[in-house]
């Protein structure tokens, strides 16, 4: 069967979480006179064997169902942050393909108009919460009662969901010899110190003396990749990648560069790499597989991958992949089934970047479906 698919931009919230604000010293409430209030927060993600994470773990606050990115942990596994009264506090889009938390545009956390604080307002109903691929995260509720309590949460545990965990832990960091894991160490210290240039050097001093070091090879991918050293980042990656062909985390930052590079050639045959590693835990996988045979016209390949990506996310980590459903649908003619993909995606993200595009798109195939003789 023949597919046509007009001119459509599919917009891909694929970006790495911004850089994490320097730990802080633990402690309450702080008020210093003509300063902002802040309450500073720390505590340890552990895996359920007391172990620490493989990899930094990125911090999220979720409050009343809005997620916002506040740091990542360092080589043991702690971190630390602040929450402050600042009234021009920044939001922030979600990046929510493989792994990570829910999509969409955040909105700033409303004030209320209790005689309270306001740092102890804003972090009512607010819960944290630890994010790696493969991982099912504790909640740790982080409402301030009073502004006596203090900031120590404790350890926020990581529990493996699947075979995915094991594919986020490459073998060779237990090949890495002494010198190797620890230049590596100091790396991801330097990291959440935002010591871009420590990390750097500490990271090819990793994979200097061990060269097999995959973890430490895409550890250095993303801090180039953040230093706009666009070529040395899909180099590392490829370095990583070929360190250890079971490592999950090179696929995915390799499909989405391609992705953003619109190099779609390659970006189809990373992510069906992606997908061939382990096709039952990471839907986002599904999405670039399902773009990428999109915008090369391989319309049945497209319409597979992204069918089949909805059918393995149980949790709806992915919800633009309804919207590209719906788009290779449209190019079918199939709008009712098209319109059912826009709501349920509007149903899952209505905050997202481009829901108002969606809903008016949405509108004119309920508007063309009316006017059809019943």
């Amino acid at each position: 069967m023949a597919y046509r698919m007009g001119v459509v931009a599919v917009v891909l919230l694929a970006g790495m979480a911004e850089a994490q604000p320097p730990p802080q010293p633990l402690g309450q409430l702080q008020t210093n006179e003509g300063s902002e209030k802040a309450f500073f927060f720390s505590g340890e993600v552990q895996l359920d064997d007391s172990s620490p994470p493989p990899e930094p773990v990125a911090i999220y606050r979720v409050c009343n169902g809005q997620s916002q990115f506040e740091t990542s942990t360092d080589s043991k596994g702690r971190f630390s942050f602040e929450v402050s009264d600042s009234r021009n506090e920044a939001t922030q889009a979600d990046a929510s393909q493989n792994s990570g938390p829910p999509s969409g545009l955040l909105r700033p956390i409303s004030q209320g108009s209790q005689n309270i604080m306001p740092v102890i307002s804003k972090l009512r109903d607010c819960e944290l919460q630890a994010v790696l691929a493969g991982y099912r995260s504790e909640l740790v509720d982080i409402s301030v009662k009073s502004r006596s309590d203090t900031g120590r949460l404790g350890i926020i545990a990581l529990h493996p969901l699947s075979r995915a965990s094991q594919l986020t832990v490459s073998a060779t960091t237990l090949a890495a010899p002494a010198n190797a894991r620890k230049a590596y160490d100091k790396g991801l210290d330097a990291l959440a110190k935002q010591k871009w240039q420590a990390a750097a050097d500490a990271f090819t001093k990793a994979v200097t003396a061990y060269p097999k070091f995959a973890i430490a090879w895409y550890q250095l991918g993303l801090l180039r990749q953040k230093r706009n050293d666009i070529a040395g980042a899909n180099d590392a990656w490829k370095q990583s990648l070929a360190s250890d062909p079971k490592y999950v985390r090179p696929y995915e930052s390799l499909t989405m560069l391609a992705d953003h590079n619109q190099d779609w050639a390659s970006s189809e045959a990373y992510s069906r790499a992606w997908v061939k590693l382990d096709p039952e835990d990471f839907p986002a996988a599904y999405l670039y597989d399902a773009v990428a045979n999109a915008r090369l016209n391989h319309m049945e390949a497209a319409e597979g991958a992204a069918r089949e990506g909805l059918r393995i996310d149980k949790d709806h980590r992915v919800p633009r992949l309804n919207v590209v459903l719906a788009l290779i649908l449209m190019g079918k003619s199939q709008s009712a089934e098209a319109a059912k993909c826009l709501r349920d995606y509007l149903a899952l993200a209505p905050n997202a970047n481009d829901a108002a595009a969606v809903r008016q798109q949405l509108s004119r195939l309920d508007g063309a479906a009316a006017a059809q003789p019943r």
